[in-house]
């Protein structure tokens, strides 16, 4: 059996267990979800995604703006309830803690087809850039301008750059890494597309930049980004007593999954479009029923007495 395979019939065996359990557990059920939210666009949305999945329910959502660092201390003290974007390896260290702590349990992935690593627009790529390997070349270099653009200075990905460079991993030694914050490495990059000039950048998906910029994730056999070419986990982690006393909610936050192709569309409404958040999440809900039906098999309304989908058909 597989890792993948164990954490899933491990997850199952709990969620099977507490559903048993549940008529016992009903009146000590908390209504209250505490969702830690980093400022980010993907999990802001999907945050509120979930939101208006619970909230029909007899649920109420409390949003959290922390970062992943602070969300995963509150997680282990009590303070939160769940985290949607806990990105393995790219939170690795945090991750590792909050398991070791025995307080959390990882219900695996929510976003399926995850990736990040050194990126370039679409022209690029098809001018044969494709594997970060290419960057040796001096040519290539100097069509970059030996310089790399990445997010703030102390995240996980950056540091991760920045040891590349120290470490001279694909001839980068003399390459100057150019921290930023998100929106300011992606003004550089729009900036960069409009005219066609050469950049290289630090990409993920889901992101809207994947379809805006026709972003390509350059191969990345060396691993400065993690294995299996910056292969990514997006995990629902979420607090171990809150699990066992709400096995409704468990099994909705397990079946809460999505693909990355998903995630880039209602990101790109919000982030890019600059759609209000309630109506980008709803929207997305309204236009995708299968996928409502997906997440709320099986779950019901607070008190049990009711199906979940069609309450919050009716909200929608």
């Amino acid at each position: 059996m597989n890792t993948k395979t164990q954490r899933t019939a491990t997850t199952l065996f709990l969620i099977t267990g507490l559903i048993l359990a549940g008529s016992a557990l009903a009146a000590d059920r908390d209504d209250r979800l505490r969702l830690v939210v980093p400022p980010w666009p993907g999990v802001t949305v999907k945050s509120e995604i979930l939101a208006q999945l619970v909230e029909p329910l007899g649920y109420t959502t409390e949003k959290q703006q922390l970062s992943s660092t602070v969300g995963y201390s509150t997680l282990q003290n009590g303070d939160s309830d769940a985290f949607l974007a806990g990105w393995v390896p790219a939170q690795q260290e945090s991750y590792d803690a909050a398991m070791e702590s025995g307080t959390v349990v990882d219900l695996g992935n929510n976003v399926n087809g995850a990736r990040m690593g050194f990126a370039v627009p679409g022209y690029v790529a098809e001018a044969g850039i494709t594997s970060a390997e290419q960057l040796a070349d001096p040519k290539v270099a100097e069509r970059f301008k030996r310089r790399v653009y990445s997010i703030e200075n102390g995240s996980t990905v950056t540091d991760m750059l920045n040891d590349a460079i120290d470490a001279d991993v694909y001839s980068l030694g003399d390459w100057e890494g150019k921290p930023s914050s998100t929106p300011g490495m992606l003004s550089e990059v729009e900036g960069a597309a409009r005219e066609e000039r050469w950049i290289i950048f630090y990409g993920w998906t889901p992101h809207w930049m994947m379809p805006e910029y026709n972003t390509v994730i350059l191969d990345d056999p060396e691993g400065v980004y993690g294995d299996d070419n910056g292969s990514s986990d997006v995990k629902t982690i979420v607090v171990k007593d809150y699990a066992e006393a709400n096995p409704n909610l468990l099994q909705l936050l397990d079946q809460f999954v999505l693909s990355a192709d998903e995630q880039s569309e209602f990101i790109r409404a919000y982030g890019l479009e600059a759609g209000d958040l309630e109506t980008v999440a709803h929207d997305w809900l309204a236009s995708h029923p299968e996928r409502i039906a997906t997440f709320l098999e099986g779950v019901t309304t607070r008190t049990g007495e009711n199906d979940a989908l069609a309450a919050v058909k009716e909200s929608l």
